[in-house]
């Protein structure tokens, strides 16, 4: 009985057995040997979308991957059962094995891109390449390897075409190249952060994500993976307590050391340079007003430093003179209030000691930012009454000065213009009118001009008029200048005087010697001076000058005032070569008419204190036949006509004597 329950037994086991094994499908490829067969093979390729796709796998760098060193083919080409494969294997799904990777993943810039359906953002295989060759993080051949982390992530965001075709700039790429972090890693340090350290691998986020690694208020964590010590001193100082309470105003590392470009702080190019601290990276918070509206904080602390001895000494490129952080700390930076700063009054002495050994109580007493709003201590009011004294020295002694001496010029310039002998007629009357309204015209034009240039400068202050009566007033100024040059060829074409005036204004041979002679006789090398007719070498450059000078800051400045029209006629470029023309074109002329033509007509020992010509027409016979020696007949028209003007006048006088009789 015992017998028959054991063979029944067996029985139900064995019919168990078979039924399995007929409902188990057919066993899958499980050798890579079998797959490899095939696509070891460099020619395997298929046809996908109109696109020839490589099918080949390298072996020896397949059985060295991570991959194939722990899987064979089918465990993750799935339904692999024969080859070659009709229909194709499903495409492989990475997240099989690295769900948590690609859950990351997908909630990342780059995942979010992918779904949105943008073909250039990077998935699994951008970063990790081949699915048949990744190897270890730890291989120093990985493309996620410390050292090949830039490169990789470079290859999307050094190309211009595409990081622009996403609104993305790859400036960031760059800077992070020549700052001290990519410069160590290219160095070869396994420790300086690559781009991974800072935006994470998986779950890169933008940095308005406050999840993300990189949002302002995470930076702090985020670089004390590598600087935790300057953290822990940050996180205590007036900037650290501020980002702890949700102040988004507060600097965190990234405001002051730049974001990419980080660079050490003795490279003068770093903004955290001893040079640049002040100038910039302190000055964007601690200059204006946004500090002292929001926190009561006072603003002008860049100014008042620069304006100090220190901040002097500084700009003259002092390599020991102290700047914001000698004094404030670097990390540490905490208010005067607080006992552990070090401009507390208990530490001062310390502080300046640093640099000015043996400081006591009575040197600290002196203030570093010297235009700072002014306290009540008796050392304030005293540089404050100074001020006010010496203010008013300087303008009462300076305008005596000024006075008393425009009186004597006035006196001799009224006797100089009554003298005489002034009978040569240098400038007829309609040369005149033109020579008033050019002078109006263009000293308008220089005053608003420079004004609108620069607005917030004290000459432009001190005009008293806003930028919409400047630009109108310029306009007019244009406007009479461009007139008056056209009139002025009218006049050229229509008069014999102007043709006159055209063809003796003219270049001559001559001209080029009268330079040579003029430069070795004033050089002490010998010689005469040159000999001029009616007009010098001097007179014909400035005259041509003007007429150049003219047509180009009419011409650009018409551009500017019609730029619309203009823009849609020319590159848009032209209009920022105009602009840059029409700048430097009148910084030339006004230095041109300071420095030539003031001389010409006052500064001339001989002619000092004025040519009055311009008033009156006439120079003195002497002055001229000095000045012009070859033009005789200029000279002898003159005396011919005061001759014949005297004759007159005495003929009228003995007429009137007769009627007296």
């Amino acid at each position: 009985m015992r017998s028959l329950k054991y063979v029944i037994l067996v029985l139900v086991f064995a019919f168990a057995a078979l039924a399995s094994a007929e409902k188990k499908p057919a066993a899958p490829v499980d050798k890579s040997a079998e797959c490899l067969a095939c696509h070891s093979d460099p020619s395997l390729t298929k046809d996908e979308s109109g696109k020839t796709v490589s099918l080949h796998v390298d072996e020896a760098k397949f059985k060295n991957s991570i991959h194939g060193s722990m899987f064979s083919c089918n465990d993750c080409h799935k339904g692999v059962t024969a080859g070659p494969h009709d229909p194709a294997p499903a495409k492989v799904q990475c997240e099989t094995c690295h769900a948590d990777e690609v859950a990351a993943y997908k909630t990342s810039v780059h995942g979010q891109a992918v779904a949105a359906g943008n073909t250039q953002a990077a998935n699994c295989l951008s970063c990790h390449g081949s699915p048949h060759e990744i190897v270890t993080a730890s291989d120093p051949n990985s493309t996620v390897a410390h050292k090949n982390v830039a490169k990789t992530c470079g290859t999307c965001h050094s190309q211009k075409f595409v990081m622009e075709a996403n609104g993305i700039s790859t400036a960031p790429f760059y800077s992070y190249q020549e700052s001290v972090h990519g410069k160590a890693v290219a160095a070869g340090s396994d420790k300086a952060a690559v781009c991974t350290d800072c935006h994470g691998s998986h779950e890169i986020l933008t940095a308005a994500n406050p999840k993300s690694s990189i949002f302002k208020f995470n930076v702090p964590n985020t670089c004390a993976k590598c600087h935790d010590q300057i953290k822990a001193e940050f996180m205590g100082s007036i900037h650290g307590q501020a980002i702890a309470k949700g102040v988004s105003s507060a600097p965190v590392c990234t405001d002051c050391h730049g974001i990419h470009g980080i660079k050490s702080h003795v490279d003068p190019n770093s903004s955290v340079s001893a040079q640049n601290l002040a100038r910039t990276t302190c000055a964007r918070c601690h200059e204006g007003v946004r500090l002292s509206q929001d926190f009561g904080i006072a603003g002008g602390r860049a100014s008042s430093y620069l304006a100090s001895y220190h901040g002097l000494a500084a700009e003259r490129g002092s390599k020991t003179v102290a700047n914001c952080a000698s004094c404030h700390g670097v990390h540490n930076i905490l208010p005067s209030s607080d006992p552990k700063s070090t401009i507390n009054q208990a530490n001062l002495a310390k502080t300046c000691g640093q640099c000015h050994p043996g400081a006591g109580q009575n040197f600290i007493k002196g203030k570093v930012h010297i235009q700072a709003p002014l306290s009540a201590d008796i050392g304030s009011i005293a540089v404050s009454w100074t001020r006010r004294l010496y203010m008013g020295l300087i303008f009462g002694t300076i305008g005596f000065m000024l006075l008393h001496n425009f009186l004597i010029w006035r006196k001799k310039a009224a006797a100089n213009r009554k003298d005489p002998r002034r009978i040569v007629v240098r400038m007829e009357l309609e040369q005149r009118v033109q020579h008033f309204l050019l002078l109006i015209s263009f000293f308008t034009l220089v005053i608003t001009g420079f004004a609108l240039k620069f607005p917030d400068s004290m000459f432009a202050q001190a005009l008293l008029i806003g930028e919409t009566a400047r630009s109108l007033i310029h306009r007019i100024a244009g406007t009479l200048l461009i007139l008056v040059s056209l009139y002025h060829v009218y006049y050229l074409a229509s008069r014999k005087s102007g043709r006159r005036m055209f063809l003796d204004m003219l270049p001559i041979p001559k001209d080029a010697t009268d330079v040579l002679n003029n430069l070795r006789y004033y050089l002490g090398l010998g010689g005469k001076p040159a000999r001029f007719g009616r007009f010098t070498y001097g007179e014909k450059m400035e005259y041509l000058a003007l007429v150049w000078g003219t047509f180009v800051m009419a011409s650009t400045g018409l551009m500017l005032w019609f730029k619309v029209i203009a823009g849609n006629l020319v590159p848009r470029w032209f209009l920022d070569v105009a602009t840059a023309v029409h700048f430097y074109e009148a910084i030339l002329a006004t230095l041109a008419i300071l420095v030539w033509h003031f001389y010409q007509v006052i500064f001339d020992p001989d002619i000092y204190p004025m040519n009055w010509a311009w008033y009156d027409g006439k120079m003195s016979v002497e002055t001229y036949s000095h000045e012009h020696a070859d033009d005789s007949v200029t000279v002898q028209e003159a005396v011919q006509a005061n001759a014949g003007a005297s004759e007159n006048s005495q003929a009228e006088e003995e007429v009137a004597a007769g009627h007296h009789d």
